[in-house]
C-alpha cells in the first residue's frame, strides 16, 4: 500500500543565472547594484580620477531591475 500525500504543493524554485550572480547584488531597500564598466584593460591612457570613479558600485537602472531581480531571486 503506498502513501498518498494531501496538502500544499511546494512551488518550483527558481534557478539563479549563474552570470548575473557574479554582476550584481541587491541591496536592503530591494535596489540593484552594478559595477562599471571599462575598468579592465588599456587603463594607462585613462585619468587616475577617472579610474577612481569607475571603482566604485552605482545603482543599476530601474528599467533593467525588474529583469535582473528575475535572474537572481535569492541574493
Amino acid at each position: 500500500m503506498s502513501k498518498v500525500r494531501v496538502g500544499k504543493v511546494k512551488p518550483y524554485k527558481i534557478k539563479t543565472h549563474t552570470g548575473a550572480k557574479k554582476r550584481f547584488r541587491l541591496t536592503g531597500s530591494g535596489k540593484v547594484m552594478r559595477s562599471h564598466a571599462y575598468m579592465n584593460h588599456i587603463l594607462t591612457k585613462k585619468a587616475q580620477g577617472k579610474k577612481r570613479h569607475l571603482r566604485k558600485n552605482t545603482v543599476a537602472d530601474v528599467t533593467n531591475a525588474k529583469r535582473i531581480v528575475r535572474l537572481v531571486p535569492y541574493k
